[in-house]
C-alpha cells in the first residue's frame, strides 16, 4: 500500500467529519495494513478506543510506550485490557536505561528537564517505532487542551507519515457515554483524580476546574509529552468545503 497524499488526506477529512470512530477504523485497516499501527497509554480515556480496535481490527499493533516510571497500577491496567479485548501489544522502550539517563545527565531529569526526560522516554522510542510505516492511530480529542482544538482526523506529517485520530470530535460526554454502554473498567487510580495518567512523577491528581491533561506536569508549563506537538507535528494540509 502507498503512503496517503495530501490531496486524500484533504478529502477524506470532508468524508470523515462527524463519521463513526468505527468506521474510520476499519478505513484505515483496509487502507493502511500491515503499515499501520496505533498508540495508547493504557489509562481511563484510551479505553474507549482499544474497544473499538478490539472490535473492529484487533490484529492491528498497538503501541505503549514503556517509560520505566509508569505507575504499577497502568501495567495492571494495560494487561487486564490486553487480555480482556483481544488486543495486539507492542511494547516500546527507550535505547537507553534509566541507569544511563542518570549517569548522562544526573538523577531525577523528569523534575529539571521534563522535555528533556520526555524525549529520551517517549518522542525518540515512538518515532523509532513509527519508522517503517505509513500511517498511526490515536485516541486525542479535540476538547482535551487548547494545543489538540485544531487538529485534525487526519493529519499528514513532515516525513510523510499520517496520524488518523478517529475520537478526535468526541467530547467528554461521548466517551463517557461510551465506556458506561460497554461496562469498559476505569484505570485502578481514576477514582483518585487521576484523569489524565502518564508517567508517576510527573501525574497528579487533577483539581476543580481542571481540563483533563491539568494533572500532568503539575506546577510546570508543560501540558504535552511531544508525541502530539512539535516532536511529531503535523504539516498543514489544504481544507476543503463539504459540497
Amino acid at each position: 500500500m502507498s503512503r496517503l497524499t495530501a490531496e486524500e488526506i484533504t478529502e477524506l477529512n470532508v468524508r470523515f467529519d462527524g463519521a463513526d470512530p468505527a468506521a474510520i477504523i476499519t478505513w484505515a485497516g483496509e487502507r493502511l495494513m500491515p503499515a499501520l499501527a496505533a498508540t495508547s497509554s493504557f489509562q481511563t480515556q484510551s479505553v474507549a478506543l482499544l474497544h473499538l480496535i478490539g472490535q473492529v481490527r484487533p490484529d492491528l499493533p498497538v503501541i505503549f510506550l514503556d517509560t520505566g516510571y509508569h505507575f504499577p497500577e497502568t501495567l495492571a491496567y494495560r494487561d487486564e485490557l490486553v487480555a480482556r479485548l483481544g488486543l495486539t501489544l507492542r511494547i516500546v522502550r527507550a535505547e537507553i536505561n534509566q541507569a544511563e539517563v542518570i549517569k548522562q545527565h544526573g538523577d531525577a531529569l523528569y523534575r529539571r528537564d521534563p522535555d528533556l526526560c520526555c524525549y529520551i522516554n517517549k518522542v525518540e522510542p515512538m518515532q523509532r517505532a513509527l519508522r517503517d510505516l505509513d500511517a498511526w492511530l490515536t485516541g486525542i480529542r479535540r476538547d482535551q487542551t487548547s494545543t489538540r482544538a485544531a487538529a485534525q482526523v487526519i493529519e499528514l506529517l513532515p516525513d510523510g507519515q499520517a496520524k488518523i485520530n478517529p475520537l478526535l470530535a468526541w467530547t467528554r460526554q461521548d466517551l463517557w457515554s461510551y465506556i458506561h454502554h460497554h461496562d469498559l473498567p476505569s484505570h485502578p487510580l481514576f477514582s483518585q483524580g487521576y484523569i489524565s495518567i502518564g508517567c508517576a512523577p510527573c501525574t497528579a491528581p487533577v483539581t476543580d476546574g481542571g481540563d483533563e491533561r491539568s494533572g500532568r506536569w503539575a506546577g510546570k508549563n508543560k501540558t504535552e509529552c511531544g508525541l502530539h506537538t512539535n516532536a511529531l507535528a503535523p504539516v498543514t494540509t489544504p481544507a476543503k468545503k463539504k459540497e
